[in-house]
């Protein structure tokens, strides 16, 4: 298992969470290393609502048997939607994905302020679908909007980690998205076809 240590040194992390078959590896991890997360669910880009409440269910019977607090925020489709207007035709991995980690880590640097832990990290670096320099700048940004929080920049791909995290999709029998989760990602990469490989000078992904 991964040797870990948060960067403020404490034994607390508000961890945003965008599934389980993502999060379920990285929560074992921190576990593992003495660290105990809180579960923060903030995914109104997820489209159509069914699709959102079957990665919620997951997400949060992983919460249950691992006996952690799961914060199940808002969702709000129509305001996403709103939020990444004009971006409609970007490319997966474009701006369009930049502006919605943004938003969605926003509202949990945002939560973090309020109610802590002041130390925030999300599940969105471990999956193959994204770009880590894209993640790790909403982060860096949404800390920096909310003075005293702190970004957790952690390579959440190395370390075992992603076969830890196919070991624990089969033992648990997550439900396991073939998409993104966004209107455009489903239409730009339909259900069932391969992924594109990762474009020259963006981050490789895996998983």
């Amino acid at each position: 298992m991964l040797k870990i240590e948060t960067p403020d040194g404490g034994k607390e992390v508000l961890l945003h969470t965008c599934c389980a078959p993502c999060s379920s590896a990285i929560i074992e991890c921190l576990l593992a290393n003495g660290i105990r997360p809180k579960l923060f669910y903030y995914n109104p880009n997820i489209y159509p609502l069914d699709e959102y409440e079957k990665r919620k269910d997951e997400a949060k019977r992983f919460a249950r048997l691992k006996n952690l607090d799961f914060i199940d925020a808002d969702y709000n489709h129509a305001q996403w939607r709103t939020n990444v207007a004009g971006m409609e035709e970007a490319p997966e991995r474009g701006c369009r994905c930049l502006r919605c980690f943004t938003l969605r880590l926003m509202e949990t640097a945002r939560y973090a302020n309020e109610c802590g832990p002041r130390l925030f990290a999300t599940t969105l670096a471990s999956s193959r679908w994204k770009r880590l320099d894209q993640v790790n700048e909403a982060g860096r940004m949404a800390a920096a909007h909310y003075t005293g929080t702190l970004f957790w920049e952690q390579n959440w791909r190395k370390g075992g980690l992603q076969e830890l995290r196919g070991q624990l999709l089969k033992s648990y029998g997550f439900y396991n998205q073939l998409y993104c989760g966004c209107e455009f990602s489903m239409r730009q990469h339909p259900v069932g076809s391969s992924f594109p490989k990762q474009e020259s000078g963006h981050n490789k992904t895996t998983g």
